[in-house]
């Protein structure tokens, strides 16, 4: 039974369906989103180093993150803002390829423990 306000939608990423639900007035927003997630674990796939879906979809969710956190960090510069405190490396400083790579080292190493991944 749908709630009032809410339709399901049937998506499709990475060639798998998916039936979610979405405020009627978001589903443009949401077709987006899913474009966005598809093209993302796609390029993960296609480069081949990476096979199991669920950590392709862990990966491709990183990405998205990063590049979200570095947009936010470039706007927030462009118009004087600053997040004191932010965990966030600062994209611009040579640092963070390596603080990335280190992140995904950490994610392999706890995703390779469950046999179910490999």
């Amino acid at each position: 039974m749908n709630k009032p306000g809410i339709k399901q939608v049937e998506v499709q990423i990475m060639s798998q369906s998916y039936l979610l639900a979405c405020p009627l007035d978001g589903e443009a927003a949401l077709r987006e989103a899913v474009s966005k997630v598809d093209a993302a674990m796609c390029r993960i796939r296609d480069a081949g180093k990476v096979k199991a879906r669920d950590r392709i979809a862990v990966l491709a969710a990183l990405n998205i993150a990063f590049e979200l956190h570095h947009k936010k960090g470039l706007r927030n510069t462009f118009f004087g803002h600053t997040e004191a405190g932010s965990e966030w490396p600062d994209p611009a400083e040579p640092t963070h390829e390596a603080h990335l790579q280190r992140l995904l080292e950490r994610l392999d190493q706890a995703l390779a423990q469950d046999g179910r991944l490999l």
